[in-house]
């Protein structure tokens, strides 16, 4: 059995629950939305779902790494980081920061967000739903990829800033996500750094970014 955490109900919500239904036929799915009513319009598929606000599900449920095997992030937030953000705001001051302009010049098509976050991209257009994410060849242009951007961000080196990353793996086709020992992971390194976090989530196109200090 397989555990699999969607979080988010809309167009993309579905599409990734009818994706991993098929790719992983021996899977429970757990559907987490405010507007959980408009999953009403998915045929064939079991699921268990959750009112709730998605931050708040994973901040009240996500107890250990060994559950549950997949997180699929479809809601408009980064997930990751208003989850290590709760999390270590239990012991820590938690400041969130601007990110230098350094480092926005030194990303590929950034994009500033409304608190603080940007958002990355290599591509100029609007990928396909169904985007396999080659390793070398883009899937829309038939190009050789600009590069790889979660491993882009691994080199980030400015100041005295850490870049920790999430890497989000594809489950199938345009449907990525990660597990709960990738944010336990994720959530030591940084009360491990001493110095300023760029943390981002990215998979090889795609990918958002938040900055921040822990006291």
């Amino acid at each position: 059995m397989k555990y699999i955490w969607i979080i988010g109900a809309g167009k993309f919500g579905k599409k990734a629950a009818i994706a991993v239904s098929k790719k992983m036929k021996n899977s429970e799915i757990t559907f987490v939305d405010k507007n959980i009513d408009t999953l009403q319009n998915i045929p064939d598929i079991s699921y268990n779902p959750v009112k709730m606000d998605g931050v708040d599900f994973l901040v009240k449920n996500l107890k250990g790494i060994d559950y549950p095997d997949w997180i699929l992030p479809v809601i408009p937030v980064h997930l990751a980081y208003e989850w290590i953000k709760s999390k270590l705001s239990e012991k820590y001051r938690v400041e969130p920061m601007e990110i230098p302009p350094e480092v926005k010049r030194s990303v590929p098509g950034m994009i500033n967000g409304k608190n603080k976050e940007i958002y990355m991209s290599y591509a100029t257009f609007i990928c396909p739903d169904n985007c396999p994410e080659p390793l070398e060849i883009c899937s829309y242009t038939g190009k050789p990829r600009l590069g790889i951007l979660h491993k882009a961000l691994e080199q980030i080196q400015y100041k005295n800033y850490r870049s920790i990353i999430i890497k989000s793996r594809q489950l199938s086709p345009g449907i990525g996500g990660y597990t709960a020992a990738d944010l336990y992971s994720a959530m030591n390194d940084i009360t491990e750094s001493k110095t300023p976090v760029l943390f981002s989530t990215a998979c090889r196109c795609h990918g958002v970014m938040n900055a921040f200090t822990i006291h």
